[in-house]
């Protein structure tokens, strides 16, 4: 299964990571973000990619996913509950 994933360097998005990474049915995993994961793993291929509202750069990339975990986010952490 080759599973897709937006947001594995925040909280929630790395725990979906994780979780793909020890899954024995997972053979190949992609990960789209704005930032690295910090992750070496051969089952993991990383694309940093800043602009989410245009993916023709990447498209040839996109091709022949199982599952697309979509994980991106604010983070809660460094905002007030007014502004999160």
């Amino acid at each position: 299964m080759k599973v897709l994933i937006t947001g594995a360097s925040g909280m929630v998005g790395k725990g979906v990571l994780l979780e793909c990474l020890r899954d024995n049915s997972i053979s190949e995993i992609l990960s789209i973000g704005r930032t690295p994961v910090g992750i070496s793993n051969p089952k993991l291929k990383e694309i940093i990619h800043s602009d989410f509202l245009d993916f023709t750069s990447i498209k040839e990339n996109l091709n022949g996913f199982h599952a697309c975990f979509h994980s991106m986010g604010v983070s809660s952490a460094t905002l007030s509950p007014e502004n999160y």
